[in-house]
This record gives structure tokens, sequence and C-alpha cells, in this order.
């Protein structure tokens, strides 16, 4: 114990034995105060500087890190831009793509973006301080309404026809009349859709027909198209040969593999994952193999193990209704409709916001243990509204629609800072959880969304606009940030208020987004499609700045370490992911700027020299390491995603045209409402 001092003051006189005691008791006091003073700095140092360790961050708040498994893209899809018979919006379309080339602003916005636009914010701020009623009440109300006639509906829009009218950005609630003359200006640059808006009566197309439609104008499109076909059938083949009926394939041990989301059982994930794929493909007999394995064996109600309502929504029921959409096969709506059935008590929460698993024979549901504080995940109960509405539409059952639409009415009302959604909801509640924000993991496909909602109902979902217009504003001034050194456009990420200069493979979707929306909103064409058209350069940096080609799971900027670039090693693993090829997908389709398929033909490469073995492809587990350790595991949506957007990439527009069909966050496309003649609903 260390001597105190209190009564030397009044001695009279101090040995030289006292003395030398003090001194050597005062020196290590203060040896003691500058190590409690250093410590100090160093934990204010890391707490505040390295957002990124749990081990400090873990007294204080709920740990967070999810099973990579879990969360799976996006992406995050539309409108068909090749032909066009306006010269003078060719010519503007000519003039964008010079300026995107020379990395000009169009907009003659800077894409600084650290400040907002006061008159955006204050037009955003009227409608939520003066429409919440009008926009949200009524908008809601009609939706359930179409849900609850669906049966009895033989009308051909499939939506609300009353009197409720779609929101002007500054506040005002327009008539069906204005609705109607605003989407006529409402046209993507070099989009057919000018035609029906002048008037000239649409043409119909066939059904999809993979024989005669999607066939590349020049032999090196064709061979590059071709190849994309020879990988799909490798990666078929092996998982028939060694994995039949289970989820996914190890390629290298040469056995079937399940991930946790999929439960215990053989559920066949592969199969159903990659079976609109095959169709596009025209790999028929493949497909016919397929069908028979789903109408026999494909079962999830008497499942006894936990599996994900979000995976399962996603995969399951959005592959099949589009399988239906593709065939007009009842077994595939059937089956649709059974495995979404199971679903459904996930929903039986105070608030409607649904649990993330479910065991579907004892239809018990939880949220998962990592979760913040037993919260549900926003990119998770915010990802169903595409299938649900479908599902609806085919069956004629109203109840798919009114749970989703529950759900987005919560997520509309509970209070939010600054615009932002924060990654978790509490189900019982209705509060927020932990303050982390991001567009990448855990939030990514909810933005991605709102966006296709509005899509898919052919803009009349007034409510998916305003949420989505309103979430990018706030994205833009939060989120959307440049690097240093290179001017590197990104989305950086947010917790508890401070951005951390990381970006996301989850996250490379939003450049597809972006472009996708400057297609439905006139008045924001330039500026999202330079934000869309400067993110996938951004990803696709990552992908050029490692040793194999291939993107890091998450890569940050930095000028002492480098920019996106994986920094952790725990972030430089790469498993098959592909929303950058997505985003590549659709700037192509905008911009017909020749360098996206080019990217995607290093994609390709990059794929073949590192990821293909005797049995498949598989991840790896370090992007800058040419001879990396390989993960042995052959994702299903490497087929449903990865593998059909390379295929689109190098496909003319006439397979799948954009104005057409939208495709969910696993890349199953479904119809559009009253713009796909194949769109079907229950008579």
């Amino acid at each position: 114990m260390l001597p105190t001092h209190r009564n030397t003051r009044y001695a009279p006189v101090l040995t030289s034995t006292a003395a030398m005691s003090f001194g050597y008791s005062f020196g290590r006091w203060r040896i003691v105060l500058g190590l409690m003073a250093l410590t100090m700095c160093v934990c204010f140092v890391m707490f505040f500087f390295l957002p990124e360790n749990s081990a400090i961050r873990q007294p204080i708040m709920v740990k967070t890190h999810p099973v990579d498994e879990f969360l799976l893209p996006n992406v995050p899809h539309h409108r068909n831009v090749v032909m066009q018979q306006d010269i003078h919006v060719q010519q503007d379309r000519e003039r964008l793509e010079q300026k995107i080339q020379k990395g000009e602003n169009p907009s003659g916005v800077s894409l600084q973006l650290d400040q907002p636009d006061s008159r955006v914010q204050e037009e955003e701020n009227r409608i939520h301080e003066n429409l919440h009623e009008i926009v949200n009440q009524q908008q809601v109300e009609n939706m359930i309404r179409r849900a609850q006639n669906i049966e009895n509906s033989d009308h051909n829009g499939g939506g609300n026809n009353g009197d409720n009218g779609d929101v002007n950005m500054d506040g005002k609630e327009n008539t069906n009349n204005e609705v109607n003359a605003g989407k006529q200006h409402e046209v993507a640059i070099g989009s057919d859709f000018a035609k029906e808006s002048a008037g000239v009566p649409r043409v119909a197309r066939r059904a999809v027909d993979p024989s005669t439609q999607g066939i590349p104008r020049d032999e090196e499109t064709r061979r590059r198209r071709q190849k994309v076909k020879e990988m799909m059938h490798h990666a078929w083949n092996n998982y028939v040969k060694y994995a039949w009926g289970e989820n996914e394939l190890k390629p290298i041990s040469k056995k079937g593999h399940s991930a946790g989301i999929f439960g215990d059982s053989k559920q066949g994930a592969t199969i159903v994952d990659g079976m609109d794929t095959l169709y596009l493909m025209g790999m028929t007999e493949e497909f016919e193999k397929g069908r028979q394995w789903i109408e026999q064996n494909l079962d999830f109600k008497n499942l006894s193990s936990e599996v994900s309502v979000f995976e399962t929504n996603i995969r399951f029921v959005g592959g099949l209704l589009t399988l239906y959409a593709f065939t007009n096969d009842e077994m595939f709506k059937r089956k649709a409709e059974e495995i979404a059935t199971t679903l459904l008590p996930a929903f039986r929460t105070p608030t409607g916001i649904p649990y993330a698993l479910i065991v579907p024979k004892t239809q018990k549901a939880k949220n998962y243990n990592w979760s913040s504080g037993g919260c549900s995940i926003l990119a998770e109960f915010g990802t169903m509204q595409l299938e649900f509405d479908y599902l609806s539409e085919v069956t004629g059952k109203p109840i798919f629609l009114e749970k989703v639409m529950k759900v987005r009415q919560k997520i509309y009302e509970v209070k939010r800072e600054d615009g932002l959604y924060p990654n978790y909801l509490h189900p019982k509640t209705g509060v927020w959880g932990q303050d982390h924000i991001s567009l990448g993991a855990l939030g990514d496909s909810f933005y991605e969304y709102l966006l296709k909602a509005y899509m898919q109902t052919d803009s009349e979902d007034a409510q998916a606009k305003e949420m989505f217009l309103s979430a990018m504003d706030a994205v833009e001034k939060h989120l959307l940030k440049r690097s240093k050194k290179d001017r590197l456009l990104y989305l950086s990420e947010m917790r508890y208020g401070r951005n951390d200069a990381k970006m996301g493979h989850l996250t490379c979707f939003a450049g597809g987004l972006f472009g996708l929306a400057s297609t439905y909103f006139e008045q924001r064409v330039d500026r999202y499609l330079q934000i869309g058209a400067e993110l996938t350069s951004t990803c696709h940096e990552s992908y050029s700045r490692s040793d194999t080609g291939l993107g890091p799971e998450s890569f940050r900027f930095s000028a002492r370490a480098g920019e996106a670039k994986a920094i952790r090693s725990q972030d430089k693993y790469y498993i098959l992911r592909p929303e950058v090829i997505e985003s590549y997908f659709y700037l192509w389709r905008l911009t017909k700027d020749n360098r996206y398929r080019d990217w995607g033909w290093e994609a390709v490469q990059a794929l073949e020299k590192h990821c293909r073995v005797d049995a498949g492809y598989t991840g790896i587990k370090d992007v800058y390491n040419r001879y990396s350790v390989k993960d042995d595991v052959q994702q299903s949506f490497f087929l449903a995603e990865t593998l059909k957007y390379l295929y689109l990439l190098f496909s003319e527009d006439d397979l799948l045209p954009l104005d057409e069909w939208v495709f969910n966050t696993e890349a199953h496309p479904l119809p559009i409402r009253n713009r796909n003649p194949i769109y079907k609903k229950k008579q």
C-alpha cells in the first residue's frame, strides 16, 4: 500500500530518510497518474476511431456480427432503353454518356453531398408534416382494400382505382388525372416508354422465349454469352451428380452442403433457385429434371427445424412465382402458396413485424440470438413485398398482401432520425434497436424493395415512392461520401451518428439501384444515373485492386492502408456474390457503355481462374492471394444471381425487358402489373 503523507506538512524537521521516502512516494504517484491518463487516452481513441473493434464496444452494446450466410442481396432494376424514336432524347442520352465517361457531373450539382439540398429537405418536411394522414392512411387503406377484393376482382389494372392520387415533390396531392399526366413525363432516357407517352399503342410481347430472345448481334458477345451458359452447365451438372436434392454443393468434397438458413433438411435450394436461370438459357432437359423434383419432393409443411423467413421467401417463394410466370404451370403456383403459408405464423407479433426464424411444423417463431436486443432485421422483414403482393394476385387470397402492407405501415409510422432507418426494429414494442444504419448487410434490400414495389404496381404505390425518395435524400446527405485520395464515391455505414469509411460487397447493388431509380423520377434522372455510375465504378475498383480480380466482402477507404481495399483478414473473402455484376447489368442496359460488358467479362475470367474446380465453383478466403484457400461451397445464389446477371449482361434487351419485369433481391424476375402482357391474376 502506498504511504500517505497527510501529516508531513506539520513536522518541524524531516530526516533525510523521511525526505527520500517522500520523494520516492511522490514519484510513484506521478507514474500511476501518468499511466491512468495514458490508459484513458488509449480507450478514447479506440472507442471513437476503431468502430469495428467489437471487443472494445462489447461492454456497452450488444454484439451484432451476423453469420455471413444469413445476409444475401440484392439487389437490390428497370426500363428498356434501347429503342428510342425521339432524336432529341437520343442526343441527350449520348451527351450524358460522354459526360459520364469524362467523369463530369451531368446535373451540374456537386456530388460531395455533405450538405443537403435545402429545397428538397423543405419539400420532404412538408410531406411528413402535412400529408402523413393523406399519403399514409389512404394509400394503405386502398392497398388493403385491393387485397380484400382480389378474389372477386375482374379488373385489368390490379391496383386501387379509387380517389387517392399520387404526391408531388412539392407536397401537393394529385388527382388521378394529374397522376396519369405526370406519369407520361417520367420517361427513361432512351426507353421505349416514350412511344407509350406519345400515344403510340404498346405492342404486347410474347412469353419469355430463350430460343428467339436475347441473341447478341455480334460474334464476340455471343461467344461470351455461350461461355456463361457453359459455366451454368458445369455448376448444375456437378450439383446433380454429387448433391442432388441437397440445398447446396461442396464442390471440392463432392457432397451436399446446407447452411443454417435452410434448417437441417434437404429442400433442394439450388434447384429452386437455379431453375429460372436454366429456363432463360434454354437448358430444357435440366429444367424438366428440376421440375420433377420440385413436384415430388418440395415440402415445407413438416419441417421440424428452424428456417429463415427471409431466405425462404426470396429464394423459394420468389423462385417458384417466377417459374409460374414463365410457364403458367399451376404446380409452381401451388408450391409457392404452400411455402408462403408456412411462413405466416412468423407475423403473429403485436406490431405485425415478423420474426426471423420459424419452425414450420410447430409454427414457433423467434429472432436470431445475436440480433440486437431480440430485434428483427430491416433487410429481412422489409423484403417481402414483391413476392407476397404477386402471390395475392395470382391466388386471389388477400392475406399475403395484408401482412406485408401492415409491416410497411408500421415502418412508416415509427419515428426515425434524419430520415434514416436503423437496421433493427423490435417486433413486440415497435421501437428501433441499435443505432446502426447501412445500405449493405442488414439494411440493403429494404431500400431496394421500396423502389421495386413502386415499379411492380406500375407507379401506383405512392407510399413506396415517398418512402424511397425520402430515404435516398437522407442517404445522399449522411452516407454518400468521396474518398480523399482517389475521389471514389462510396456509401459509408453509420454507427451512433458516426460514419464508418467502409463499403460492403452487398452494398454494391446500390449502383444498379440508383441507375434504375433514374428511369422513374424525371427531376432526378441525371443525378441518380451519375451516382449509380460512380458507385459501380468504385465497386469495380475493389475488384481490379485485388490480385485475383475478385472483390472482397468489404473494403475500406483509408489514406494509410489504401482505398477500395480490405484491411482485416475476415473481410478478404469472396463467396461468389453477384452484387457488382448486378450493377454492371443495369448500367449496361441504361447507358450501353461497353465498359460494363468488359468488366463483366473480367469477372468471368477471374471466376474461371480462381473459383472453378473439377466439380463446380467455390468461394475463396483471400482475394489478395492468387493461391488462396477455397471455402468449398457453391452457393445457390451463384446460379440464381451471378450467372443469370452475367448471361443477361451479354444478351439483348428483349430477353426480360426492364419495362416489363422487376427482379426480386434473389434475381427472380416478376412481371410488372399493367405493363407485362403475361401478368397473371386470379379471375
